[in-house]
């Protein structure tokens, strides 16, 4: 089956490869001649692990090209998947739709046979009819069914997601589409990955409620940690008494800094202005947004009271600034809020990310990058774990606090103790939900 890809994006690129895995032949779009160019030699525009080497792989068996031309992408297609941005939208909250639209009257325009139109991107609910009136007008004669196909990719593990999904969502209106979607899905059938087909609102609707209660799984646990510190709790063990709870899961409740990234934040925020329009109110999902924002500004207490309650003069040394780790992204990271007051408040800062600084030097100003953990430790007077980084969980602590100037840490992930901390000379340590010293 032939498969166009709108959009290289972080979802566009990974799905586009992937299909291609599953046999069919994809042509990716996107109109930036740049990542075209980076692509056609083999370069991925976008860190995910082993991402490369698949899309390699795919080429190279002549599964997978990639074109500015979308009328030659769509010629012979029998689905063209819809993969643009949907960012937030100033002032109002709501997903920008602009780039869809105009995707889906790009699509209409260049069709000359049956197509399904796929939404990919995330998109509120009763877009995908909306898709369906531009295209109508803008290709009255077209034979057309739309179909709404959202995402869930964790980034960092997004390939695995894809190939062994928790379930795929396929929302259609017609038997015609549902079997073109099943054909493109038929591998993931075959090994008996769930597919849930549902109508076009429901699909969409999925999308936005997961999000939004994973969310509110996070920063609930967030709040508890908070409560945790005044009762003398520790949240890791309360976390792991609630996770045994089959009727609650261990998965997303793990304390920390508050959540970010390209899903939660801007879809927190679309679902709750989805409600507003419709007047029914999302309480729970505007109060985890304000939460989560008054977590972030939490964790820069911390690190003042570390710092004797001022930043000014101190340097101060922050490991990780992606909103999580195995992934270049730094959309909506807590470090956007936390590296600001530090260097702000006087603080001279020091970053050390693995793959954070092609995003982070633009993001985040008058801050030196190292590539060390310990060059960046030496001196310091404070040591802030901010990305749970593979390379940040076994750091030789002794070596680090016997650099520092004032050994001090703030371990917003909680990879450490206090004990662990203490024993290797640190005079000072503050975690999440648990009790630091001194």
């Amino acid at each position: 089956m032939k498969i166009a890809m709108i959009g290289t994006g972080y979802v566009g690129l990974v799905s586009g490869v992937c299909f291609s895995d599953f046999g069919h032949t994809v042509v990716c779009v996107d109109k930036d001649q740049r990542k075209i160019d980076m692509l056609e030699r083999g370069e991925v525009p976008i860190y995910e692990p082993g991402l490369d080497a698949l899309m390699a792989k795919n080429v190279e068996a002549g599964r997978l090209t990639f074109t500015r031309d979308l009328p030659t992408a769509i010629d012979g297609a029998e689905a063209v998947f819809i993969a643009v941005g949907t960012p937030t939208r100033r002032g109002d909250g709501h997903a920008d739709l602009t780039y869809v639209m105009a995707a889906a009257e790009e699509i209409a325009k260049a069709a000359k046979d049956y197509v399904v139109i796929v939404t990919k991107s995330t998109v509120p609910v009763g877009t995908n009819r909306k898709v369906r009136e531009v295209v109508a007008a803008a290709n009255p004669e077209l034979d057309f069914d739309v179909a709404s196909n959202p995402e869930f990719l964790r980034e960092g593990a997004a390939i695995d997601d894809f190939m062994k999904p928790d379930r795929v969502v396929v929302g259609v209106e017609t038997d015609r589409a549902a079997a073109v979607m099943s054909e493109i899905y038929r591998p993931l059938y075959l090994r008996d990955f769930p597919i849930v087909t549902t109508d076009l609102e429901s699909a969409e609707m999925i999308k936005y409620a997961a999000n939004a209660f994973l969310a509110t799984k996070i920063t609930f646990i967030n709040e508890i940690a908070a409560l945790c510190e005044k009762v003398g709790a520790d949240v890791k063990q309360v976390s792991k008494g609630m996770g045994m709870d089959n009727r609650i899961g261990n998965k997303f409740l793990h304390a920390g800094p508050g959540y970010g990234g390209s899903c939660f934040p801007k879809d927190t925020k679309a679902l709750a202005r989805i409600g507003q329009e419709y007047a029914s109110p999302m309480h729970i999902t505007e109060t985890v947004i304000a939460v989560n924002e008054d977590t972030k500004r939490r964790m820069i207490g911390k690190l003042q009271d570390l710092c004797d309650g001022s930043f000014n003069g101190k340097t101060v040394a922050v490991l990780g600034v992606t909103f999580k780790p195995n992934t270049d992204d730094m959309r909506d990271a807590p470090s956007l809020t936390i590296v600001p007051a530090l260097v702000g408040g006087g603080a001279r800062v020091r970053v050390c990310d693995p793959q954070g600084q092609h995003e982070g030097e633009a993001l985040l100003p008058g801050v030196q990058w190292q590539d060390d953990p310990y060059e960046a430790s030496k001196d310091a007077d404070l040591i802030v774990l901010l990305t749970e980084w593979n390379e940040f969980r076994a750091l030789d602590l002794d070596k680090i606090a016997s650099s520092m100037s004032r050994p001090a840490m703030a371990d917003l992930r909680n990879i450490y103790s206090a004990d662990v901390a203490r024993d290797a000379g640190f005079v000072a340590y503050e975690s999440v939900g648990r009790i630091g010293f001194p």
